[in-house]
């Protein structure tokens, strides 16, 4: 047995020595392509027509898509893992860090919204600095919404004027 082992070690580095990738690097690659094929089932059928996939592979990830019992779509996933040694990753990858990285600024400025939202409603100087950085906010629509806004808390009424409010924040911030 200890024969076997010292001609594996001996292989293996043999194999290092020549620049070839080992098997553990070979392994990575393999679950990292694993991995993207995974997100590409996870994508919509919109943001999947955005990519730029072979046809075969395409229409293993849309098979992966229909597959609802664990292990078919394990094996399916596994499949779409294989199909990917063919494809160059990188355009794929960067396209989904790109819809990765829109989803966070919507979710930065949804923020930002909410908070000149809660700082209207709390403080009365707010709306100033508000019609300072944004020059063409309106105003009056603002003033009638916090006011409406600070009424529907005190009368218990579902959050209406709350809600327009973000909507006009939203289309203030916007622009």
């Amino acid at each position: 047995m200890s024969i076997q082992n010292n001609f594996n070690d001996t292989d293996e580095a043999a194999t290092a020595a020549a620049g070839a990738p080992s098997k553990t690097q070979r392994k990575n690659e393999a679950h990292a392509r694993q991995e993207l094929g995974a997100a590409l089932v996870a994508l919509n059928r919109d943001q999947l027509s955005q990519v730029e996939l072979p046809e075969a592979l395409r229409d293993a990830v849309l098979a992966a898509q229909r597959i609802t019992a664990h292990e078919g779509r394990r094996r399916q996933l596994q499949f779409i893992g294989k199909l990917m040694r063919n494809v160059d990753p990188a355009p794929i990858q960067a396209r989904l860090d790109a819809w990765k990285s829109v989803s966070a600024e919507q979710i930065a400025q949804m923020h930002r919204i909410e908070r000149w939202r809660d700082r209207l409603l709390a403080e009365p100087g707010a709306l100033g600095e508000l019609a300072a950085s944004y020059p063409r906010a309106d105003l009056q629509q603002l003033r009638t919404l916090i006011r409406n806004t600070q009424r529907e808390r005190e009368l218990n009424k579902p959050p209406k004027s709350y809600r327009a409010m973000f909507q006009l924040l939203r289309d203030i911030i916007s622009a």
